[in-house]
C-alpha cells in the first residue's frame, strides 16, 4: 500500500489529481475497517457484472487531457507490481464547468447535472466527511464513503421520446429549470402539486430528493462513459459521510422511477476515501 501510494504522488507531480478509496477487502482481520464499508449489494433492477464490480482498492485519476491521464496509469501499474488491476473505465464531463459555485456537465441523456450539489464548502463537508462522534474508527474521521455505479444508459430508446417527455421523466428541463416555473438556483414547491400534475410522482428527481428543503446528504461527481458499440452511460460517482442516509435511502425511493427502464447498473463498487496524510495505511493491518 504504500508503494502504491508513493506511485500517487509521482502521478500528482505530474499536474493530475488521483484519490483512492478503499474497499471492504482491503482491511485484514485485524484492521479498523469503517462500519458501513461492505461490497456493494445488488439494487433492484441491477446486472452486476463481477469482472466490474468491487476491488480492495479504487484508484481515480484525473486531468484535463485524456492522453496525460492514459499515459499516467500505464507507468503506475508496472510501478506497483505487486497489485492487480480488476477493472477499468475511462469518464468524461461534457460541457464541463463551474456555476454559482457548483460543478456541471451534461450527461448522455443531454440533462445538466450537479444543480443538486451544495455551493459551498461548509455544507460540502457536512454532506461528504465522516465527524467525530458518528461511531466510526478515529482514523476515518475527515474521510467520506464513496459509491461507484456504472450505469449503461438505453441512448436510443430515450431519444425516440420527446424532449417535454424527457423533462418530465426527468423532473427538469433540460438546462436545469424546475417543471413548476421555478428558477434554477430556487427550490420548487412540491407541496403545491400534490398529484404530481406539473412534477409527475414518479419523476427522478421528486423520488430522489421530495422535500427539496431537505436535500439528500451526498455529493455528486459524475463522469460519463462511451466504450462503442452503444454502450454509453455515466460513471455516477457519490460521497457521503453515511451510506444508509445518503445513497442507499436515495436508492430505495428511486424504485418505480419512470427512467429505471432506461438503465442498467453493470458495475461499480462501495469504497471509503481516507482522510488527508498516510496515517490510514496503518489501521489496514492492525487496531488504530
Amino acid at each position: 500500500m504504500r508503494e502504491l501510494v508513493s506511485g500517487f504522488r509521482a502521478v500528482e507531480r505530474a499536474g493530475l489529481a488521483v484519490g483512492v478509496g478503499l474497499g471492504a477487502g482491503a482491511f485484514e482481520a485485524g484492521g479498523t475497517r469503517p462500519r458501513q464499508l461492505v461490497g456493494m449489494p445488488p439494487f433492484p433492477g441491477d446486472l452486476l457484472d463481477p469482472a466490474r464490480s468491487h476491488g480492495d482498492v479504487l484508484v481515480q485519476v484525473a486531468g484535463d487531457r485524456a492522453g496525460d491521464v492514459r499515459a499516467a496509469v500505464e507507468r503506475l501499474l508496472p510501478a506497483v507490481p505487486g497489485w492487480r488491476e480488476r477493472w477499468r473505465i475511462e469518464g468524461f464531463r461534457a460541457e464541463n464547468r463551474e456555476e454559482g459555485g457548483r460543478g456541471l456537465a451534461r450527461n448522455p441523456f443531454h440533462f445538466t447535472e450537479g444543480f443538486g450539489n451544495p455551493a459551498g464548502d461548509r455544507e460540502t463537508a457536512d454532506r461528504a466527511l465522516v465527524q467525530a462522534g458518528q461511531g466510526e474508527p478515529d482514523w476515518a474521521v475527515g474521510g467520506s464513503y464513496q459509491v461507484v455505479r456504472i450505469i449503461r444508459f438505453a441512448t436510443d430508446l430515450w431519444d425516440k421520446d420527446s424532449v417535454p417527455e424527457q423533462e418530465r421523466i426527468i423532473g427538469r428541463r433540460r438546462d436545469g429549470r424546475w417543471l413548476d416555473g421555478a428558477p434554477t438556483d430556487e427550490e420548487p414547491n412540491f407541496a403545491a402539486d400534490p398529484k404530481g400534475r406539473l412534477t409527475p410522482l414518479d419523476s427522478h428527481i421528486r423520488l430522489a430528493a421530495p422535500d427539496r428543503r431537505e436535500p439528500p446528504p451526498l455529493v455528486r461527481r459524475s463522469y460519463s462513459y462511451d466504450r462503442g458499440d452503444g454502450d454509453t452511460g455515466l460513471v455516477f460517482s457519490c460521497f457521503q459521510r453515511d451510506l444508509a442516509r445518503g445513497f442507499e435511502a436515495v436508492q430505495k425511493r428511486l424504485e418505480g422511477e419512470a427512467m429505471a427502464k432506461y438503465l442498467l447498473t453493470t458495475g461499480g463498487g462501495y469504497y471509503f476515501v481516507p482522510p488527508p496524510g498516510d496515517h490510514w495505511i496503518d489501521a489496514l493491518v492492525q487496531p488504530y
